[in-house]
């Protein structure tokens, strides 16, 4: 009969801690479900309808011809194109090595070779600044040279490294430096939550150090992805990777169990969408075309594209973005680091101030609680959240 009427307030004990559970295990899945949301609206809104909008092009030639045809180009493609003629293939080449068209056809048909056969109609890429710019160019011209009767010659000024054909590993490369360097976050701001934050910033720059030096790595010895200019594509990613670590690390302070979101939300779904690693932004939407301009995944990709196939051409612009990035991480570290001292501060004045009025309340009357007791379980509750972090982290 005792044990009858202790059962209903045995179960009764259980259901509270198992609302609590139920909800701790609700809210660890808002995380995974937002990143869902998250990466179909940026992937999908950056990839899934690629098309030419005001794509530059060129067409060699100063007579009527050539006018007639640039302006046909723009009228029929409603702005996909934007054509303009150039006097000579010189001036073309070298519009293409500064990634000013993307694509330079000429007509031929005027001058003989010195056969007697007319010129055939040549088309002028660079498929290292991009390889499915190239592709679409190839495919507008490729109808004009067959109403010539004659098959399109396509020369390509820029070829991609042997090893990387289509110009994406450098692309897939950034995806590799960004999972070191934002994974690493969850583990510094977690585990390292209990050290200052100066150590903290001395161990996000270590590890970027480490990140770049293995993405260097894969860039030569391992995949041949570059054949030269692996000391300033190891600047780079030291700077690619530092600004990530800093930005998330100060961010830790702030979001806490929401900083491996934030970071995915900076550096995966606006960052790889942005870089023109698989679409330059001039086939993009406004958006994503928008945020290349200044973006430090975009930073890395055209600049290492620049030192590695365009002789430097616009490389101190690139350099400048991931330093301007490296400089918020700075930032973002500095005010962090005032946060958590203001909040110490505050604890501290707030724990001596309590303690001294409940030590004075209960003293008479309540045995002294065990020493520790009540810090031990703040230490072991904030150890747990901090292995939840790395693990959501991880798992993504």
């Amino acid at each position: 009969m005792t044990a009858d009427r202790r059962r209903p307030d045995h179960h009764s004990d259980r259901h509270p801690t198992r609302a609590a559970d139920l909800r701790h295990v609700v809210t660890h899945l808002l995380t995974p479900l937002l990143m869902c949301i998250g990466m179909g609206l940026a992937y999908l809104g950056a990839f899934a309808n690629p098309a030419p909008h005001h794509l530059p092009v060129a067409i060699v030639g100063t007579g009527t011809h050539a006018q007639v045809l640039a302006q046909t180009l723009n009228d029929e493609t409603h702005g996909a194109l934007e054509a303009r003629t150039v006097p000579d293939r010189a001036t073309a080449i070298e519009q293409l090595k500064d990634q000013d068209v993307f694509g330079a056809y000429l007509a031929g048909g005027g001058k003989p070779t010195g056969t007697g056969a007319p010129h055939t109609p040549e088309l002028l890429v660079a498929t290292a600044g991009s390889d499915t710019s190239a592709t679409v160019v190839q495919k507008v011209f490729t109808p004009l040279a067959a109403q010539q009767g004659a098959p399109l010659k396509v020369t390509d000024l820029a070829p991609t490294a042997e090893n990387d054909p289509t110009g994406q590993g450098i692309f897939f490369l950034l995806v590799a430096i960004s999972i070191g360097s934002y994974a690493s976050v969850a583990v510094i701001g977690g585990a390292g939550a209990v050290l200052p934050m100066r150590l903290r910033a001395a161990l996000a720059i270590g590890t970027s150090f480490v990140v770049s030096i293995i993405g260097t790595l894969f860039a030569g010895p391992v995949f041949h992805l570059v054949d030269h200019g692996l000391w300033a594509l190891w600047s780079m990613a030291w700077l690619y990777s530092a600004g990530i670590l800093l930005i998330g690390t100060g961010l830790h302070t702030f979001l806490k169990r929401w900083t491996t979101l934030g970071v995915m939300t900076l550096f995966v779904m606006l960052n790889f969408t942005s870089s023109g690693g698989i679409f330059r932004p001039e086939m993009q939407n406004g958006f994503f075309a928008a945020l290349h301009s200044f973006w430090n995944g975009a930073g890395f990709v055209e600049g290492t594209r620049s030192h590695v196939y365009f002789a430097d051409h616009g490389l101190a612009g690139h350099v400048w973005t991931l330093v301007g990035w490296l400089i918020v991480g700075l930032l973002t570290v500095g005010v962090a680091a005032l946060a958590e001292k203001r909040r110490h501060t505050a604890e501290a004045e707030a724990i001596a101030h309590a303690g001294a009025v409940a030590a004075a309340a209960v003293a008479a009357t309540v045995p002294e609680r065990a020493p520790g007791r009540t810090s031990a379980r703040s230490a072991a509750q904030g150890e747990t959240d901090a292995e939840e972090e790395m693990e959501e982290a991880v798992g993504v």
